[in-house]
């Protein structure tokens, strides 16, 4: 019988396989220690230290670049049309030297006053009166007087913030005001200029004439370049400016509204004529010459007469309106008939020289001076004819105390009726705190007419 036997089928294994041998594939990173804490920390200090050197290195061209500008326009023009430069002399000297004339056009311009403001307030009381040229000038009546007639008068006056009306009777005003001539508004008109809504009287019905209170002006919490002055604050003189041309101070200044400046016609003269170059710096007790508000109009008194010092006045018109602060704030401009009385108390303020000949104070000096009778300040032992109209003295005749150089165009003033008033505008001297030779001021009560014309001409 025959057997069959099965064999295994034939494998194609190998009966003693090899190790199977990797195939390459790819390369492995090689592995790192991991990071510390003071790697990441070195790492971090030199990405700011690069910061800061590039910080650095911009404030370092900021700054050349600003000192560098403020020399060039000490010395040159820009013309931007024709975009060249020319001698700052050159500005506003009447020739047209750039293209178009634009040296010509920004320039310090004149004024002169041929007509009569017709609304005023008067003595210390601050009566308001209006004028026409038949009639001349007449007390208003409280008769009918509104609210909105005191908005009106305040706002043709110049400055109105928050005004307000009272009234005064006639009885008690002074001698040369009781018995008129007196004008009342007529009903119903509230919005049309006061000196045009009104109808003259012979006597005030109600017997009591309109005072006014037109803003916030000349109130200061507290109650001097100055020669034998001592420290100030700002806030106590917060209409105190400096008025400063291609980075340094120049001439001291007032503020008597938010958009305006008083200050001296002389601080234009030579090649000083150009608006671009001058900043007004306001709220500052030491000086600064960094930021300063622009102007736009420099307005000289057209009888302004540089060899007798004669109307010595101008005002500057401030681009933007100063935000009225604590250490910002117009200063009252007086009413007519004041009436200060020799030997009145006064304070005058500036950064200017702490000696003849000296040097400029870098923190705002006062000094307490009383007002000089114009009969002696005009006496020959004084200053004799040169004394006008125009001018007040303040000061001690056995000298000692003084304004003096960058002074000019700053604000002498009086505190009355729990407000300040600017009198005078530092105008000229002989020397400095000599003996008999006392500080001379461009009157500002002989110039309200001309402040108050420019004012409305220039809204």
């Amino acid at each position: 019988m025959l057997t069959v036997i099965n064999l295994p089928e034939e494998s194609s294994n190998p009966l003693n396989p090899r190790q199977a041998v990797p195939r390459p594939g790819r390369h492995r990173r090689p592995m790192t220690a991991p990071k510390t804490q003071k790697d990441k920390a070195s790492k971090t200090k030199r990405v700011l230290l690069t910061i800061l050197t590039v910080v650095v290195l911009l404030g370092i061209l900021v700054t050349a670049g600003y000192f560098i500008k403020q020399l060039i326009d000490r010395k040159y023009f820009f013309c931007k049309r024709s975009v060249r430069f020319i001698p700052i002399d050159k500005a506003c000297d009447g020739n047209d030297d750039c293209s178009g004339g634009e040296d010509e056009i920004t320039c310090v311009s004149s004024f002169t006053d041929n007509t009569t403001f017709p609304v005023r307030l008067t003595s210390s009381q601050h009566v308001l009166q209006v004028y026409s040229p038949g009639s001349g000038w007449r007390s208003v009546c409280s008769d009918n007087w509104t609210a909105q007639h005191t908005q009106t008068a305040c706002t043709q006056l110049g400055y109105a913030y928050k005004p307000r009306s009272t009234s005064v009777p006639v009885s008690t005003l002074m001698s040369s005001l009781n018995s008129g001539p007196f004008t009342a508004v007529r009903p119903g008109i509230t919005n049309t200029p006061v000196h045009q809504a009104t109808i003259d009287r012979s006597v005030c019905r109600s017997g009591s004439v309109v005072s006014l209170s037109c803003s916030d002006c000349g109130q200061v919490g507290s109650q001097d370049r100055i020669v034998g002055g001592t420290d100030a604050l700002i806030e106590d003189y917060p209409w105190q400016v400096s008025l400063q041309q291609g980075g340094q101070h120049t001439c001291g200044g007032s503020l008597v509204s938010p958009h305006w400046v008083v200050t001296a016609a002389h601080c234009f003269i030579g090649s000083k004529k150009e608006l671009s170059r001058w900043r007004v710096v306001s709220g500052r007790t030491y000086m600064s010459t960094l930021g300063g508000s622009y102007v736009d109009r420099v307005i000289l008194n057209g009888n302004y007469d540089p060899a007798l010092n004669d109307n010595d006045i101008a005002l500057m018109r401030l681009s933007s309106p100063i935000t009225v602060g604590v250490g910002r704030l117009p200063v009252c401009l007086p009413p007519k008939s004041f009436g200060l009385a020799a030997g009145a108390s006064m304070v005058v303020t500036g950064w200017g020289y702490l000696a003849e000949n000296g040097k400029v104070s870098h923190s705002l000096q006062k000094a307490r001076i009383p007002l000089i009778a114009q009969s002696i300040c005009s006496s020959p032992r004084v200053y004799g004819s040169a004394i006008t109209q125009r001018m007040i003295c303040a000061g001690f005749l056995e000298g000692n105390v003084d304004a003096c150089q960058g002074d000019s165009g700053g604000p002498l003033v009086h505190f009355s009726s729990s407000r300040w008033n600017v009198a005078g505008v530092v105008s000229w001297g002989v020397g400095c705190a000599r003996e008999s030779k006392p500080g001379v001021y461009c009157n500002v009560e002989e110039m309200l007419n001309w402040i108050h014309t420019v004012i409305e001409k220039n809204p």
